[in-house]
């Protein structure tokens, strides 16, 4: 009786050391862990991926686009340069005839940066009839007798939503810009809420384009916003041409607060999260799985379970498949040729299987027993092929949703800089600057030049476009 209470205790042991070693060695690139808990003490490192050759040398290739200076039709200014001294004949070359320009080097820079003040008088007039006017102030210019104008106000916007500078950092900016003191904190809060102010027409057509369109890529990221000890999340929409990102939490209420799904009729790219499987999306025409976080749960597989052969195939499956379809969408194909994607597939399929016989499921009830590593991923493979494999039949669809990581990745950088943000309501401000910037950029506009717009009560709206 004792030597069995052993085994079975010493059966536990075992249980929970694997389990705890599982745990300490997940990391980015085998969950859905960022990058940067790479780093964590204790934790493991992703080991680094096998190069393979591609026959091509290092550095820039052939008929890749350069990054160099282009020449400037019509210089800013001209600075001529002469030859100095004397001839060999003894003459000065001061007088000497010139030629022409032997050869012409034009250098780049930024103008000294130097704070321009301007004085807005303000004018009493006397009609001949006797009646006395006094002129307006532009709408630009506020009221105080001294104040910041539209530039500065621009460039502390553009700071601390698109360059994640620090509040208390900003105002030094300003400051050793301006040879000055530098504005308050509260000034450079009311920068963000003004802007935010300015685009709330722009974030619902924003909010209206990407419930419109075909394929939407959905994601969400924890942030520390809001009272300490608190966690709040980061929900994110995004497109090709549109970018939309909220704050919440993970729950179905906030998802349905975000205010895209509950209209949304398209093709939604996710990281199979319960809640976009919700049946209160009634208008949702299909799911597509990001491969990429299935390629990271089937090398967590391989690690559990180091002699199987079908983790192994599964990625090289997917991973073939990705790449047909880049080379597809790239040649303007409106899918992977069937030659192509179906012994692919076909090999998938194949690793699935054996998978599922290899690896059994526990006996009893699915919501309360723990199930073996890749069990729930092979099940999720098997019964939901359709959605790991939409993009195959249509390129445009993405068989990844980096789209969207990519969208949320300044968010996660601002808390590295910045810290907890105290304000929630300050916090949403930012990411409605963030969404609106985001869009500009997709369309290629300016960004200092979008917020200065937005800060006159002119903010640039993204255009009207048929949903593809």
């Amino acid at each position: 009786m004792v030597i069995a209470e052993l085994v079975a205790a010493n059966a536990r042991l075992v249980e929970r050391v694997t389990a705890l070693e599982r745990a300490a060695g997940r990391n980015s690139g085998n969950s859905g862990m960022p990058p940067s808990t790479d780093d964590l003490p204790g934790r493991k490192r992703p080991a680094p991926r096998r190069a393979k050759g591609s026959g091509r040398d290092r550095g820039k290739q052939k008929g890749a686009p350069g990054s160099a200076l282009p020449w400037v039709a019509e210089a800013d200014e001209y600075v001529p340069h002469r030859p100095q001294g004397s001839c060999g004949c003894g003459a000065d070359l001061a007088g000497a005839t010139e030629v022409r320009v032997e050869r012409s080097h034009q250098s780049h820079d930024l103008p000294e940066i130097k704070i321009v003040v301007r004085q807005h008088d303000i004018y009493r007039v006397r009609c001949g009839c006797g009646r006395e006017h006094v002129a307006t102030l532009p709408g630009d210019v506020s009221s105080a007798p001294s104040s910041y104008g539209l530039n500065i106000k621009s460039l502390v916007v553009y700071l601390l939503v698109y360059q994640h500078v620090p509040v208390a950092r900003c105002v030094e900016l300003v400051a050793d810009l301006t040879g000055g003191t530098g504005p308050s904190t509260g000034f450079v809060h009311g920068m963000l809420d003004r802007a935010a102010d300015a685009l709330h027409e722009v974030i619902d057509l924003i909010k209206t384009l990407i419930t419109l369109s075909y394929v939407v890529g959905f994601d969400e990221t924890t942030l520390r916003a809001g009272p300490a000890g608190t966690k709040r999340y980061v929900l994110s929409a995004v497109t090709e041409l549109y970018s939309l990102f909220g704050l919440g939490g993970r729950d179905l209420g906030s998802f349905r607060d975000f205010d895209i799904l509950p209209d949304f009729a398209g093709i939604a790219v996710h990281d199979r999260y319960q809640n976009y499987y919700n049946e209160g999306w009634t208008h949702l025409a299909a799911h597509q799985a990001c491969c990429s976080h299935l390629l990271r749960d089937f090398t967590d597989a391989a690690q559990a379970h180091p002699d199987a052969v079908w983790p192994e195939q599964a990625q090289r499956a997917l991973r073939g498949l990705i790449h047909a379809f880049n080379q597809a969408r790239d040649t303007g194909q409106p899918e992977i040729a069937a030659l192509v994607r179906d012994p692919l597939i076909s090999s998938f399929r194949h690793a699935v299987r054996v998978g599922l016989a290899q690896v059994p499921a526990n006996p009893g009830p699915r919501s309360s027993t723990k199930q073996p590593p890749g069990r729930v991923l092979l099940e999720f493979c098997r019964d939901r092929e359709t959605d790991v494999l939409l993009f195959v039949t249509d390129t445009r669809i993405w068989p990844t949703n980096n789209i969207s990581e990519r969208g949320l990745r300044p968010t996660k950088t601002q808390q590295k800089i910045s810290g907890r943000l105290t304000s929630e309501i300050i916090t949403q401000d930012r990411l409605d600057i963030r969404s609106y910037i985001d869009t500009m950029r997709k369309h290629g506009v300016d960004v200092l030049t979008g917020i200065r717009d937005a800060l006159t009560g002119n903010p640039w709206r993204p255009p009207l476009s048929a949903p593809t």
